[in-house]
């Protein structure tokens, strides 16, 4: 199993960036998919979850309306659309998925400025 984040960066606050994890060794399809991201000197924290058919969505609070979550099951995708970045969306970025036990990728940094 292995997971590939992508699409992190430096912008400004009120930017957008689009997050991709690419999954191989598994079938993709069958799985639940999270995303985690930890803050500087925080705890990793959950941002958001999406059922394997792409229903079943939910979202931190402090998220909700500015990101979403989806995937593209066809090409053993995920994504996470960030719109409106705030300075406190600073983290590094995980893709989770829990197969036959937890599988974390290495991550993807995501640095916003005011």
């Amino acid at each position: 199993v292995q997971l590939v984040e992508s699409g992190g960066g430096s912008v400004q606050a009120g930017d957008s960036l689009r997050l991709s994890c690419v999954a191989a060794g598994f079938t993709f399809s069958r799985y639940e998919v999270r995303w985690y991201r930890r803050p500087p000197g925080k705890e990793r924290e959950f941002v958001a979850v999406i059922q394997s058919g792409g229903d079943g969505i939910e979202y931190t609070d402090s998220v909700k309306s500015r990101f979403t979550i989806s995937r593209d099951n066809a090409k053993s995708t995920a994504y996470l659309q960030m719109n409106n970045l705030r300075p406190e969306d600073t983290a590094v970025y995980y893709c989770f998925i829990y197969v036959d036990r937890e599988y974390w990728g290495k991550g993807t940094l995501v640095t916003v400025s005011a």
